[in-house]
This record gives C-alpha cells, sequence and structure tokens, in this order.
C-alpha cells in the first residue's frame, strides 16, 4: 500500500501548463520531502491530491483510493494548505473545538494534540497572542483531528525563524515514528534534507527526481577539497588535476576538485611529487540544494 502514488498528473490553465506529466509515489510510514522552486507546482498538486482542484489529465490515489473520489479518503487524511486559518480572539484550544465539532472529530483528542504539538500549556491563551512558529504548529494540531494516516504540509516553516523551523522539524520527526505518513512541501532544500527519507523534487511543473534521500545525494558528484600550506601553490595544484582529467575550482584559500575520496590517495601522492605540502584533504558530498541546482542547471 502506498500512501500516495500519481501517474501522468497535469494541471492546465489556458495556455499555462502549472503541472505536466506528473509521476511519482510515496511510501506509507515514511516522511517525504515534495521540494522545488516557489512557482515549480508544489501547492498545484497538492490542491489535486486533496480534490480541491481537478486535473487537466492523468490519475491519482491516495491510500490505494482514486482521487476523483475524494469521500474514500479524505477522512484519513490531514492537511494544511499556504498557512493556517484560524479566530484571533478565541484561544488556541477554542479554535481546534471549533474545528472538531464542524468535522465531526472527538473533542477528547484536542488535549493530547496541544502535547503532541508542545502547546500544552498555551492552549488556554488567545491565538493572537501566540508566535509565528505556534500559529503554524496549531495548524499541523488541527490537520492531526482525523486522526489521520497520511498529513500533507504545505510550506509549514514559511516565515519562521531557526528555532521555529527546528520545532516543526522535530514535530515531524515525532509523528513519522508514531506511524502518520508526513508529505511535505518546502523551498527550502536544506531543511527538508535533515529529515525526509524519500523525496519528490518539481522543476517548472515537471517531477525530476523521487525516490529515497539518500539515493539522490550518492548520485550527485562528489567532490574533495584541498587547503595547501602555501596558497599559492593552489594553482599549481589545479593545473595538474586539471591536466588528468579531474576538473577544479579555486575557491579562496581552497581548491574543490571533481574526484570522489578514493582518489585522496592519489592527490596527495600528487602533490609531493610536485613538493606541494597539503595541510587538508576533504572528501564532502554536495548538499541536497547544491544537487537540486547542478540537476536543473539553474543558479542560486
Amino acid at each position: 500500500m502506498t500512501a500516495i502514488s500519481v501517474k501522468g498528473l497535469t494541471k492546465s490553465y489556458g495556455d499555462l501548463v502549472a503541472v505536466k506529466d506528473a509521476t511519482f509515489e510515496v511510501p506509507l510510514g515514511t516522511i517525504c520531502g515534495f521540494v522545488g522552486p516557489n512557482g515549480s507546482g508544489k501547492t498545484t498538486t497538492i490542491r489535486m491530491l486533496l480534490s480541491l482542484i481537478t486535473p487537466t489529465s492523468g490519475s491519482g490515489e491516495i491510500l490505494d483510493e482514486p482521487i476523483s473520489h475524494p469521500e474514500r479518503y479524505l477522512s484519513r487524511v490531514g492537511a494544511m494548505i499556504e498557512g493556517p486559518a484560524f479566530y484571533p480572539a478565541l484561544t488556541g484550544a477554542e479554535n481546534l473545538r471549533v474545528i472538531a465539532t464542524l468535522g465531526g472529530f472527538p473533542l477528547e483528542r484536542i488535549p493530547v494534540l496541544l502535547e503532541t504539538v508542545g502547546l500544552g500549556d498555551r492552549g488556554d491563551d488567545k491565538y493572537k497572542t501566540y508566535s509565528l512558529g505556534m500559529k503554524q504548529r496549531l495548524g499541523i494540531a488541527a490537520a492531526l483531528l482525523p486522526n489521520p494516516k497520511l498529513l500533507i504540509l504545505d510550506e509549514p516553516t514559511n516565515g519562521l525563524d531557526p528555532a521555529g523551523i527546528q520545532e516543526i522539524r522535530d514535530l515531524l520527526s515525532k509523528l513519522a515514528k508514531e506511524g502518520v505518513t508526513v508529505f511535505v512541501s518546502s523551498h527550502l532544500l536544506s531543511e527538508i534534507e535533515m529529515i525526509s527519507e524519500y523525496l519528490v523534487m518539481l522543476r517548472k511543473g515537471e517531477v525530476i527526481f523521487f525516490g529515497r534521500t539518500e539515493e539522490l545525494l550518492h548520485r550527485s558528484r562528489p567532490t574533495i577539497v584541498v587547503k595547501a600550506m602555501k596558497t599559492s601553490d593552489l594553482k599549481r595544484l589545479k593545473k595538474l588535476v586539471d591536466e588528468i582529467g579531474h576538473p577544479a575550482i579555486l575557491q579562496g584559500d581552497e581548491l574543490r576538485i571533481d574526484a570522489d575520496e578514493k582518489w585522496g590517495a592519489k592527490l596527495n601522492q600528487l602533490a609531493f611529487e610536485n613538493e606541494i605540502v597539503l595541510r587538508q584533504i576533504t572528501p564532502v558530498r554536495p548538499s541536497l540544494e547544491e544537487t537540486f541546482f547542478d540537476m536543473t542547471e539553474e543558479k542560486r
């Protein structure tokens, strides 16, 4: 059973193709990052998955039910799209009670959910007194009211400071350990990299990768970062490694060479034979953000 499965999903608005032939799967019981720049089609895709808009073509399934029949799966899905909307004059708990009553969800879950999202001691405070991070966490609590198997979150860390981002990250990891599948969209690739076991990557409405995060990062070009005792020697070393087929870029006091860590010993020998003393040889893997821009040949 998959949490999400789509095939050839497309959404057009006249001549504008917002999402083009999207095909991907999200395994049950995982955190899956849905990443891409702003305007790449993430929110449009999520709206199709939740049956808020109708696809132009293609098909999809949520929890093994077709998205053309949302009544079969929406009761098992929680979602927060484009930021939560609550009554400012009501408390956090009162806001959740309104949503639970309208949705027919058990009210006794509210204290538990407030504790789950770290608002156990702030549930009786008015929503207007909440920080942005607290508002986002209350939004996640609202999405958890139906006790969902699948939680879909659209840019939950938007506008948060580093502490708020950390709070959301910790919360999503906690929910995944409790068996909730989390499908979370973001344009902040560095944040998604830290928590996502799986990735779906969008560029200009097209899926350019889906699979394990680890698989994508290992597919990317490895690099060796070198520093020399004499920075002036790096220009000479760059010429040497370029000549034997390993492109290198000189950045300040370091040389970045396209090569995996196994080549480090040969590099050290090459430097020794040419009387270049190295003080650091560090193999590094590109980050998710670097890999994305490398794949799409876009500039940051």
